[in-house]
């Protein structure tokens, strides 16, 4: 099946919108160009693109498909469906899920069910520890060998330096980057927003910007041991970003992402005592979300990642004391980044861009990311022109956990492929 896209445009290096014609054939992008119709070439399917702009497939470092364990929250088939509707062609699921793929043959489990439901590339983390709350290390080189891609204890922090110190050495041995959610518990004192004016004046127990920061700056020097490559999840405060960027120029190897929501929202904006504003880590002062800009802008912060948290409504309609933390992404990244801040002229498109397809393909050694001839034809199209409504009830994901419901935005997907196959498009278009 050859596919011939017209009517659509890319993004030069001057950051200018201009018209370019993409051939997809044998799942690679065979030609692209202007004019390629009037050239000739050979095609099955025509899809006018109705001047939608084409990016490379976004790749998402940070998902959450439930997989076994939480079926009724996501499942990797409705969760790699939100992804391929948010223009999502790959994917990094946390291993999170029940039973934790800790050993290679639950591993391989998660793998077959990814093989068979998955619509977009989804790569599964494997864990750093033992069912991630012990202290006794996976054995790394078998999960690497049954085809995870990095290690992760992602939803908990590793409570013990010497236990992360040897798990960055066994990572830094086979190659691997250690993928670290930054959370010392000792210092969580059962909050559930952040410490600040604004947990005071709701009256709820609020976690301190030290219980990320400190953690981040334990690793650091544990990085700086081991050589290993160390990737920091959801950055969310101004600290945390100041002990990196001297991380970095000391020549630490250290990459780390940011969420949209973290961009978008402070604590100011929780209106209540509602759990549809409770993540980890939770929305930080107005300060700490301006340090997120900057971070990004100087190259402290290299990425942007989801952090797509699904769960029940019943979960979410619960105090933010007792409610689990997290919402979901996908459907929504692009959108609210593009209107947030390309339309108010804080980032360039193609700073955007770059940060949701080329800067994590690259942080993991992807080959993701690219619109080149002859690479693998996962892009995506995205109308910039027409406003729309964040409405849940028309999400692919099973949970519909997000405060931006109801939001007017621009730069909806129109049509996302996954090595030339069409796994998403917008009716009606």
């Amino acid at each position: 099946m050859a596919i011939l896209i017209t009517n659509s445009l890319v993004l030069n290096e001057r950051n200018q919108l201009i018209p370019c014609e993409f051939l997809l054939k044998d799942g690679k992008i065979q030609a692209k160009g202007a004019a390629l119709e009037e050239q000739g070439v050979k095609f099955d399917q025509k899809i006018d693109a109705q001047g939608a702009l084409v990016t490379p497939g976004l790749v998402d470092v940070h998902v959450h498909f439930r997989e076994p364990g939480f079926t009724h929250k996501e499942t990797i088939a409705t969760g790699s469906a939100a992804a391929a509707r948010g223009g999502f062609t790959t994917v990094c699921a946390m291993p999170n899920l029940d039973p934790v793929p800790d050993t290679a043959e639950k591993f391989e489990q998660v793998q077959k069910i990814i093989d068979r439901d998955g619509v977009v590339n989804v790569l599964q983390y494997a864990p750093i520890t033992q069912n991630l709350r012990s202290d006794e290390l996976v054995d790394f080189e078998k999960l690497k060998k049954a085809g995870a891609f990095a290690f992760t204890n992602d939803g908990v922090g590793v409570q013990t330096a010497g236990v992360m110190y040897q798990a960055m050495k066994a990572a830094a041995k086979l190659g691997m980057p250690i993928v670290a959610h930054t959370e010392d518990e000792s210092l969580l004192f059962g909050g559930c927003m952040h410490h600040g004016e604004k947990s005071k004046e709701l009256g709820l127990p609020g976690i301190l910007s030290a219980t990320e920061s400190s953690q981040i700056a334990r690793d650091l020097i544990l990085a700086e041991e081991t050589g290993v490559h160390y990737h920091v999840c959801h950055v969310s405060t101004k600290e945390s970003v100041r002990i990196i960027r001297d991380a970095k120029r000391a020549g630490v190897k250290v990459t780390c992402e940011v969420c949209p929501h973290h961009l978008i929202l402070s604590d100011n904006d929780i209106p209540g005592d509602d759990a549809i504003y409770k993540m980890n880590p939770p929305l930080r002062g107005e300060d700490d979300r301006q340090a997120l800009i900057e971070g990004l802008l100087d190259g402290t912060i290299d990425c942007i990642a989801t952090d797509h948290a699904p769960h029940s409504r019943e979960e979410k309609a619960q105090s933010m004391v007792s409610a689990p933390f997290g919402i979901v992404g996908s459907e929504t990244a692009f959108s609210l980044m593009y209107t947030h801040f390309v339309k108010t002229n804080i980032f360039t498109l193609k700073q955007v861009i770059d940060w949701m397809t080329d800067r994590p393909a690259h942080i993991f050694g992807l080959t993701s990311g690219t619109l080149d001839i002859g690479a693998a034809a996962d892009l995506a199209l995205f109308d910039l022109e027409h406003p729309f409504e964040i409405n849940g009830e028309d999400f692919a994901s099973k949970s519909d956990n997000t405060p931006f419901l109801g939001e007017k935005v621009y730069g909806e997907t129109m049509y996302t492929f996954v090595s030339g196959k069409l796994v998403w498009a917008k009716r009606g278009k």
